[in-house]
Protein backbone atom coordinates (compact mmCIF):
# COMPACT_ATOMS: atom_id res chain seq x y z
CA UNK A 1 0.00 0.00 0.00
CA UNK A 2 2.81 2.41 0.89
CA UNK A 3 4.57 1.66 -2.38
CA UNK A 4 1.37 2.33 -4.32
CA UNK A 5 0.86 5.67 -2.53
CA UNK A 6 4.41 6.73 -3.33
CA UNK A 7 4.00 5.72 -6.97
CA UNK A 8 0.85 7.84 -7.25
CA UNK A 9 2.53 10.77 -5.52
CA UNK A 10 5.34 11.01 -8.11
CA UNK A 11 3.07 11.84 -11.12
CA UNK A 12 1.08 14.34 -9.05
CA UNK A 13 4.24 16.18 -7.99
CA UNK A 14 5.59 16.13 -11.55
CA UNK A 15 2.33 17.54 -12.92
CA UNK A 16 2.48 20.33 -10.35
CA UNK A 17 6.05 21.23 -11.31
CA UNK A 18 5.17 21.22 -15.03
CA UNK A 19 2.15 23.44 -14.31
CA UNK A 20 4.26 25.95 -12.38
CA UNK A 21 6.89 26.00 -15.12
CA UNK A 22 4.27 26.59 -17.83
CA UNK A 23 2.66 29.35 -15.75
CA UNK A 24 6.04 31.00 -15.15
CA UNK A 25 6.90 30.79 -18.87
CA UNK A 26 3.61 32.49 -19.79
CA UNK A 27 4.38 35.32 -17.36
CA UNK A 28 7.77 35.80 -19.06
CA UNK A 29 6.34 35.93 -22.61
CA UNK A 30 5.29 39.08 -24.44
CA UNK A 31 3.06 37.23 -26.90
CA UNK A 32 -0.57 38.31 -26.90
CA UNK A 33 -2.65 41.48 -27.00
CA UNK A 34 -1.81 44.65 -25.07
CA UNK A 35 -3.12 48.18 -24.52
CA UNK A 36 -0.71 50.96 -23.57
CA UNK A 37 -0.73 54.65 -22.72
CA UNK A 38 2.22 56.63 -24.06
CA UNK A 39 3.57 60.09 -23.44
CA UNK A 40 6.08 61.66 -25.78
CA UNK A 41 8.39 64.26 -24.26
CA UNK A 42 9.64 65.50 -27.65
CA UNK A 43 8.72 65.47 -31.31
CA UNK A 44 5.47 65.70 -33.26
CA UNK A 45 3.54 63.49 -30.80
CA UNK A 46 4.53 65.46 -27.66
CA UNK A 47 1.38 67.64 -27.60
CA UNK A 48 -0.88 64.55 -27.56
CA UNK A 49 -1.79 63.75 -23.95
CA UNK A 50 -4.13 60.78 -24.50
CA UNK A 51 -2.16 58.63 -26.96
CA UNK A 52 -2.86 54.90 -26.71
CA UNK A 53 -1.46 51.96 -28.62
CA UNK A 54 -3.01 48.52 -29.10
CA UNK A 55 -0.45 45.83 -29.83
CA UNK A 56 -0.52 42.21 -30.94
CA UNK A 57 2.76 40.40 -30.36
CA UNK A 58 2.59 37.17 -32.36
CA UNK A 59 4.50 34.00 -31.58
CA UNK A 60 7.42 33.88 -33.99
CA UNK A 61 8.36 37.54 -33.59
CA UNK A 62 5.96 39.59 -35.73
CA UNK A 63 3.65 42.30 -34.40
CA UNK A 64 0.94 44.81 -35.29
CA UNK A 65 0.25 48.15 -33.60
CA UNK A 66 -2.61 50.59 -33.97
CA UNK A 67 -3.33 53.80 -32.09
CA UNK A 68 -6.37 55.77 -31.08
CA UNK A 69 -5.11 58.45 -33.52
CA UNK A 70 -4.81 56.26 -36.65
CA UNK A 71 -7.71 58.17 -38.22
CA UNK A 72 -6.26 61.61 -37.50
CA UNK A 73 -4.78 61.92 -40.13
CA UNK A 74 -5.69 58.58 -41.67
CA UNK A 75 -2.75 56.18 -41.52
CA UNK A 76 -2.57 52.38 -41.60
CA UNK A 77 -1.53 50.33 -38.57
CA UNK A 78 2.16 49.75 -37.92
CA UNK A 79 3.75 46.40 -38.65
CA UNK A 80 6.95 45.09 -37.18
CA UNK A 81 9.08 42.59 -35.37
CA UNK A 82 9.96 41.85 -31.75
CA UNK A 83 12.51 39.80 -29.86
CA UNK A 84 13.55 38.88 -26.36
CA UNK A 85 16.78 40.64 -25.34
CA UNK A 86 17.03 39.65 -21.66
CA UNK A 87 15.11 38.44 -18.65
CA UNK A 88 11.65 40.05 -19.00
CA UNK A 89 13.23 42.49 -21.54
CA UNK A 90 12.06 42.81 -25.13
CA UNK A 91 12.71 45.04 -28.12
CA UNK A 92 10.17 45.87 -30.79
CA UNK A 93 10.71 47.68 -34.08
CA UNK A 94 7.65 48.66 -36.09
CA UNK A 95 6.86 51.00 -38.97
CA UNK A 96 3.85 52.78 -40.43
CA UNK A 97 3.20 55.01 -43.41
CA UNK A 98 2.78 58.74 -42.82
CA UNK A 99 0.20 60.61 -44.92
CA UNK A 100 -0.17 64.25 -45.88
CA UNK A 101 -3.39 66.21 -45.91
CA UNK A 102 -4.84 67.27 -49.26
CA UNK A 103 -4.23 70.94 -50.05
CA UNK A 104 -7.94 71.49 -50.74
CA UNK A 105 -11.20 69.57 -50.36
CA UNK A 106 -11.50 69.49 -54.16
CA UNK A 107 -8.60 67.00 -54.28
CA UNK A 108 -10.71 64.47 -52.35
CA UNK A 109 -13.72 65.06 -54.62
CA UNK A 110 -11.53 64.42 -57.68
CA UNK A 111 -10.32 61.08 -56.29
CA UNK A 112 -7.18 62.33 -54.56
CA UNK A 113 -6.74 62.59 -50.85
CA UNK A 114 -4.28 61.66 -48.19
CA UNK A 115 -1.13 60.95 -50.22
CA UNK A 116 2.10 59.36 -49.01
CA UNK A 117 4.41 61.55 -46.95
CA UNK A 118 6.99 59.02 -45.76
CA UNK A 119 7.12 56.56 -42.91
CA UNK A 120 7.57 56.44 -39.18
CA UNK A 121 9.78 53.98 -37.29
CA UNK A 122 9.34 53.11 -33.62
CA UNK A 123 11.97 51.24 -31.61
CA UNK A 124 10.60 50.26 -28.22
CA UNK A 125 12.41 48.70 -25.25
CA UNK A 126 9.85 46.82 -23.13
CA UNK A 127 10.25 45.59 -19.55
CA UNK A 128 7.66 43.00 -18.59
CA UNK A 129 6.42 42.86 -14.98
CA UNK A 130 7.20 39.77 -12.90
CA UNK A 131 3.60 38.53 -13.19
CA UNK A 132 3.51 39.11 -16.98
CA UNK A 133 0.35 41.24 -16.81
CA UNK A 134 1.88 44.68 -17.46
CA UNK A 135 4.94 46.41 -18.88
CA UNK A 136 6.80 49.69 -18.98
CA UNK A 137 8.64 50.89 -22.05
CA UNK A 138 10.88 53.52 -23.60
CA UNK A 139 10.30 54.48 -27.22
CA UNK A 140 12.38 56.24 -29.85
CA UNK A 141 10.48 57.50 -32.87
CA UNK A 142 12.10 58.52 -36.16
CA UNK A 143 10.32 59.97 -39.16
CA UNK A 144 11.48 59.69 -42.78
CA UNK A 145 10.35 61.45 -45.96
CA UNK A 146 9.25 59.63 -49.12
CA UNK A 147 12.89 59.43 -50.25
CA UNK A 148 13.92 57.68 -47.01
CA UNK A 149 15.77 60.70 -45.61
CA UNK A 150 15.29 61.71 -41.96
CA UNK A 151 12.45 64.21 -41.49
CA UNK A 152 11.31 66.39 -38.61
CA UNK A 153 8.90 64.98 -36.07
CA UNK A 154 10.84 62.23 -34.30
CA UNK A 155 10.91 62.03 -30.53
CA UNK A 156 11.06 59.93 -27.39
CA UNK A 157 8.35 58.56 -25.12
CA UNK A 158 7.61 56.34 -22.16
CA UNK A 159 4.78 53.84 -22.06
CA UNK A 160 2.79 51.68 -19.65
CA UNK A 161 0.88 48.68 -20.94
CA UNK A 162 -1.50 46.02 -19.68
CA UNK A 163 -2.22 42.60 -21.12
CA UNK A 164 -5.77 42.15 -22.40
CA UNK A 165 -7.60 39.35 -20.61
CA UNK A 166 -11.14 38.12 -20.04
Amino acid sequence: MRTMSRLLLVPIVLLGVVGLTASDAAAQDLGGEWRAQLQFSSGAFAPIKDLEFMYVFNQGGTMTESSNYDASPPVPPAYGIWRKVGTREFEAKYEFYVTKAPAAFDEIVKGGGWGPAGRGVFVERITLSADGKSFTSKIKYDQFDTGGKPAEGGGVAVGKGVRLTF
